[in-house]
């Protein structure tokens, strides 16, 4: 079971009750395929992962899901190029910001946090009269395995 498991399955159940919904079974092996798979997973990918462990779910279950585990707070969706939308897991209870580096060439996604580029972002608000709520940052380059060998280092 990932570790994360438990409190994201609270927090569903939580949400699932508010809103007269059932937690089923697929439900929960959506969960817990999404919170074991990768960081930043596709639907095309999660439903891959999520056959493994339950091979009836299908493409629409998964979608349908993953809208519900956005709404409760359990994954953020992320537009990062013209694919697929892609989900990571929202850290229940923490709510940790971070931003994006993202490969064009092989899609890779490296997730980092600088305290400089927060506090000139909360200073460039502040000059234009705002109080910064929440944003989102995403540069796009070519990684460095691309870079110099064609070749993504990760994959």
């Amino acid at each position: 079971m990932p570790a994360n498991y438990d409190a994201a399955h609270d927090r569903l159940t939580e949400y699932m009750r508010r809103k007269g919904l059932k937690l089923t079974r697929q439900r929960e092996t959506i969960l817990r395929a999404f919170l074991s798979g990768q960081k930043h997973v596709a639907i095309d990918g999660l439903l891959a992962e999520t056959r493994r462990l339950h091979p009836g779910v299908g493409h629409a279950t998964v979608y349908r899901t993953m809208k519900l585990f956005v709404e409760a707070g359990i994954a953020h969706e992320h537009n990062f190029t013209d694919g697929p939308a892609q989900y990571e897991p929202a850290e229940a209870g923490n709510d940790e910001h971070h931003d994006h580096l993202i490969c064009t060439a092989c899609d890779r996604i490296v997730e980092f946090e600088n305290d400089e580029i927060e506090a000139l972002q909360d200073r460039v608000a502040a000059g234009h009269g705002f109080r910064l709520t929440d944003h989102r940052m995403q540069l796009f380059g070519v990684c460095e395995g691309m870079a110099t060998r064609g070749i993504c280092s990760i994959r």
